[in-house]
């Protein structure tokens, strides 16, 4: 490896005279830990990408370990965690410090160990998350890549093949503090849009009838003498229909100028844009169907969380035939309205698909016969603007999240040197 690539390109004044990193063995930084929990510690850990070590109990509201955990590692505050498994973001797996406990067991399965006396933890949990240590892991791999979900990985050679590129102490902590800062920047903005999803959710429960009744617990006041909500199937007041997909082999049928929506794209919520396009002769030849703006989208089918998803396009286009289409109908209901109640019953979508007449999935009988109750049309735009400035306010949140960790992503290229597999 190059001196420059000993160097990092972004430094503090005080530590630009230092010259170049050192690089030593991943055994003479950290110690490993193999101690077992001889004391029943019953805090089963797991390791979440974007929080770190955190408690299976409060991750999965369950434990989904072995019942007798005697035999796991016990770890300490600031001790840290390798798993070994993929996990989004992490190709050769993550490693991750103890922080919210002072103890914690985690599986035999995973690789732990501590900083030893001069180095710092705060560093090296920014080091790991940069993704430093990829291709070391990658070249200690061995043949045949993973088993049963984990890379093999020798912890013997994990020890004595791995090299870290470390500064003095005083640059380690210098570099920790920057960026456990802006951690903490982006933790506190995290809350914020917690607290507008829940004032959000809060609003659902009470803008909307609960399930058995004909009026919202919460109505403006120019609504208030109104009576109650007029009780609709969905079948009764608006058209309903379902996509195609054009023969993904005719490449006749793809790449044209008609946006086609895949029923993974009901993430989006609000759609713009999609990814695919086809062609007028797709349109023609498949079951796909032009629908048009304004649509209550909802997710039929899927193994994941997309089954009962709901979405709403803001532009004309096709869909699959996983995505049911609640066709706009100005004289009944208002679009953004009817997004908002659907989207809020996601999980009675999820039981309905489940129940005897869903056979695990969603179809268009079973959304015509979703009953909704309606009150005016002016109620209606007056509900839907409400809820429609929260998640403008969620989506600005959102952004400026994306924007801090781009930020982050940015000062940690520049922050740590570049090591070249």
């Amino acid at each position: 490896m190059s001196e420059k690539n000993l160097i990092p390109e972004l430094r503090f004044p005080e530590f630009e005279d230092d010259g170049v990193w050192d690089m030593e063995v991943f055994e003479d930084v950290f110690d490993r830990r193999t101690n077992k929990n001889v004391e029943n510690n019953q805090n089963v850990l797991t390791i979440s990408a974007q929080l770190g070590l955190v408690s299976q109990l409060e991750y999965f509201n369950k434990k989904i370990s072995s019942k007798d955990v005697t035999g796991y590692y016990l770890l300490h505050k600031g001790d840290f965690a390798y798993n070994k498994s993929y996990s989004k973001g992490y190709p050769m797996g993550a490693i991750k410090p103890l922080k919210f406990y002072e103890k914690g067991v985690v599986s035999t399965l995973y690789i732990c160990f501590r900083a030893k006396d001069g180095y710092n933890p705060s560093f090296f949990e920014q080091y790991f998350d940069a993704g430093l240590l990829n291709s070391e892991i990658s070249n200690i791999a061995q043949e045949g890549g993973r088993a049963h979900g984990l890379l093999n990985v020798s912890v013997k050679e994990f020890f004595r093949d791995i090299n870290l590129l470390v500064p003095k102490p005083q640059e380690q902590q210098k570099i920790a503090s920057c960026l456990s800062s802006l951690d903490e920047l982006i933790a506190a903005h995290n809350d914020k849009l917690n607290a507008l999803k829940d004032h959000k959710k809060g609003l659902l429960q009470n803008l909307f009838p609960q399930e058995g009744e004909t009026m919202p617990k919460l109505r403006f006041p120019e609504y208030e003498g109104d009576g109650e909500w007029v009780e609709h199937s969905i079948g009764s007041i608006a058209k309903v229909s379902a996509g195609g997909t054009p023969t993904s082999t005719e490449q006749k049928y793809w790449g044209g100028k008609i946006p086609w929506m895949s029923s993974g794209e009901l993430n989006l919520k609000r759609v713009y844009s999609v990814e695919k396009t086809i062609t007028e002769l797709g349109l023609k030849e498949s079951s796909t169907k032009m629908i048009p703006s304004s649509c209550v989208l909802i997710g039929l089918a899927g193994q994941g969380k997309t089954r009962g998803t709901a979405a709403i396009n803001n532009i004309e286009l096709c869909t699959n035939q996983s995505i049911a289409a609640i066709h706009p109908n100005q004289k009944k209901f208002d679009s953004e309205f009817l997004f908002h109640k659907i989207d809020s019953m996601y999980k009675t979508l999820r039981r309905l698909s489940t129940g005897q007449g869903g056979r695990g999935g969603l179809n268009l009988s079973i959304i015509k016969e979703i009953v909704i109750h309606l009150p005016s049309l002016n109620e209606q735009q007056k509900i839907s603007s409400c809820l429609s400035a929260v998640d403008e306010l969620i989506t600005a949140q959102q952004e400026k999240i994306e924007q801090l960790k781009q930020h982050k992503k940015g000062l940690m290229q520049g922050l740590f040197p570049k090591i070249e597999s």
